[in-house]
């Protein structure tokens, strides 16, 4: 009896513990970890909204909803668009009601929603597709971005001629519409009380405010008193033309604009003073040989061109998110590995890093008044939150609970490491760990590089994209990411180290960083892989070919050869100012930074992954080291993933990359042959 007893009290105690240990998500589970962005406060402050990003299998897209949190209680759903997302909300002025973009037909409209709750309705019904809108201060009129129609020009010519395309000749200009907003106009027959419930459906015309000018508007903003619209604009919609953006402002009852900025490179509207008699903005200045790695100025210039004033020039990194309150110019930057609020004083021009209990901060927003503020932040521990609270930014209250979705599960640990490079540089990277990591013991490593190459990573419990990292961590390895010469968040002269270095130098911080790891004893250096996507896939296929480090390697989106990229990437821009030459004019140093030049070196098993449309970095470019690869028999594979560009954003896309990548590593570095389901 006692041993029955016995036996009994330890299935129980098992049971217990087996209950207690957190579980190793799946790759679907962490794709379909859902998240919270783009906080958006009420102009009297006491509410807020914002984006709330699911995963829908059926569909096969990434769907995104409004949810709205009334005076700091519990978030409600707000939209639901079973075929397409719902984005980009903006409060109306007197916080009545919430409009939005959706697609609910053909085309990508304006609809709202009362803050009371009831239907969305459509507010526009144009031909095309719309990019961005915002309400008049009196909020009686939507002024909206969208492209010219072309639609019956092109009808003609292809009946005509065919299908042909001049390429960076053919373009459609983006232009500034303005619609009227009164709802009673909509449904003048109903009773005040009845509007709450009610689905508008009369349509209010939209005009064009300014026809047949020479040039495409990138974004605009209302001046506070409502007369004028400050606009950006460039000669056309190409990618490359944001070099020659300037500024301007369109008086709207003369119904002329006149030009306020217009250096010889990139000018960038932010924001209107508080009082409209001036704006913020951004500049390259005269700067177009640098401008992808240097940083943007700040300035402030009044509406008739008097005291243009350089701001923040004591802070060494790009401002984010920049907005003009009552209480100052605030905006977010990277810090190394953080991402605080920076207030800017507006006469002085000074900054200031301000203490926020979160590290990093992803946006924020302010009340009319500037005293209210939501904003969206996340910690090393958790995921992306929503908080609501006031400035300064204290006694702030957290709305969601998006990281109670990790609850039962084992994730990363993370911590911040830094070392030495081959040429003196101190580098920084994350490095992740199992939560049940033992220092005594040697781990197989995984280095994952970050693409940019001025992107940063950063400490999280649940980093993902197409790489199965916290299965690898539960499956037993360490994870390093670093953050190469480069990156972001550690100025500007630590982001030009790589001009006229790329791939060398970023190769000398990834495999300093693999032995530092090794010199504490951690790694086991005989199984060490490495993988990254885009420039993270570049560095990843030059140390494919210059490197005998690694076991196994995966090169996602990466460049294999800079001649084939120049003639074919969508950024000419971004080659000439990183090599400081065409192709024509240095032919050695195209030659130093490609991976391909010592494909006769290369030995290492390489998976390469690529978008079958990417014009950021062309297909050729895998194709090219997969035939070198194969030429020289090293074992290789290429995974071309059908329909996409430069990056995978289907959730069944990015779990058969997960899977590909999970395949690749198993086998080179734990032996181990695995199917993927399905395949």
């Amino acid at each position: 009896m006692k041993n029955i007893l016995l036996l009994i009290s330890i299935i129980i105690s098992q049971s217990f513990l087996n209950a207690q240990k957190p579980m190793s998500p799946s790759f679907e589970d962490i794709i379909s970890l859902s998240s919270v962005s783009n906080a958006v406060i009420s102009p009297d402050g006491n509410n807020l909204v914002f984006e709330s990003r699911t995963t829908d299998w059926k569909e096969n897209r990434y769907d995104r909803e409004l949810w709205l949190s009334k005076k700091g209680d519990k978030p409600i759903q707000l939209t639901n668009n079973l075929k397409a997302s719902s984005t980009g909300p903006k409060w109306s002025p007197n916080g009545e009601w919430i409009a939005f973009l959706s697609k609910r037909g053909e085309k990508t409209q304006i609809h709202a929603i009362r803050f009371e709750g009831g239907e969305a309705f459509q507010v526009t019904h144009t031909k095309n597709n719309i990019q961005g809108f915002d309400w008049s201060p009196d909020g009686r009129k939507i002024a909206f971005l969208q492209s010219e129609d072309k639609t019956e020009e092109e009808k003609k010519r292809k009946e005509k001629f065919g299908g042909f395309k001049i390429e960076d000749g053919e373009y459609q200009l983006n232009q500034i519409w303005l619609t009227d907003f009164n709802p009673t106009q909509l449904s003048n027959r109903l009773r005040p009380e009845q509007l709450k419930d009610t689905v508008y459906t009369k349509t209010l015309e939209a005009k064009i405010i300014m026809d047949s000018v020479p040039f495409s508007i990138n974004g605009f903003k209302w001046s506070p008193d409502g007369k004028k619209i400050a606009f950006e604009h460039q000669p056309d919609p190409l990618i490359n033309s944001f070099f020659k953006a300037d500024i301007s402002i369109y008086d709207i009852a003369a119904k002329t604009y006149k030009t306020l900025v217009n250096n010889t490179s990139y000018d960038g509207l932010v924001d209107w003073s508080p009082q409209g008699d001036a704006i913020l903005y951004q500049s390259n200045l005269n700067d177009s040989t640098s401008n992808y790695y240097l940083n943007r100025k700040l300035f402030r210039i009044n509406t008739d061109g008097t005291q243009n004033k350089q701001l923040a020039s004591d802070f060494d990194e790009n401002i984010y998110g920049l907005k003009w309150t009552q209480n100052g110019i605030f905006g977010m930057a990277w810090q190394k590995t953080l991402r605080p609020v920076i207030r800017i004083n507006p006469v002085n021009g000074k900054t200031k890093v301000l203490a926020v209990s979160a590290k990093r901060i992803w946006n924020i927003s302010f009340s009319k008044d500037g005293n209210k503020i939501a904003y969206a932040a996340s910690n090393d521990n958790d995921i992306t939150e929503i908080y609501h609270g006031f400035y300064p930014i204290k006694d702030s209250k957290k709305i969601t609970e998006s990281t109670k979705q990790l609850n039962d599960w084992s994730v990363a640990k993370s911590e911040v490491v830094s070392w030495k490079s081959k040429d003196g540089t101190l580098i920084e990277g994350v490095l992740h760990k199992p939560q049940d990591y033992d220092p005594s013991k040697k781990y197989p490593l995984l280095v994952i590089i970050h693409g940019g190459p001025t992107g940063i990573s950063i400490p999280g419990p649940a980093p993902s994209y197409v790489y199965p990292m916290v299965q690898w961590l539960n499956k037993g390895a360490l994870i390093l990411r670093p953050n190469y010469r480069g990156s972001a968040g550690y100025g500007e002269d630590f982001r030009s180290l790589n001009v006229k270095n790329l791939g060398v130098g970023d190769a000398w911080d990834v495999l300093s960083g693999v032995a530092a790891l090794e010199d504490k004893g951690i790694v086991d250096g005989k199984k060490v892989g490495a993988m990254g996507w885009s420039q993270g896939g570049y560095i990843s296929a030059f140390l494919t070919t210059n490197s005998t480090k690694f076991k196994a390697i995966s090169v996602g989106a990466g460049i294999s050869n800079w001649m084939t990229y120049y003639v074919n990437t969508d950024i000419h821009p971004f080659t000439r100012q990183y090599l400081k030459a065409t192709p024509w004019s240095d032919k050695n140093i195209y030659e130093k930074t490609s991976p391909m030049t010592n494909i006769n070196k290369a030995h290492t098993p390489t998976l390469i992954q690529h978008g079958e449309f990417d014009k950021r970095v062309p297909v050729a470019n895998a194709y090219e080291l997969f035939q070198g690869l194969q030429d020289k028999g090293v074992e290789t594979e290429l995974i071309i993933y059908k329909g996409f560009g430069h990056g995978i954003n289907k959730p069944k896309e990015r779990l058969a990359a997960t899977w590909h990548n999970w395949k690749w590593f198993g086998k080179y570095l734990w032996n181990e042959q695995i199917e993927v389901p399905g395949e």
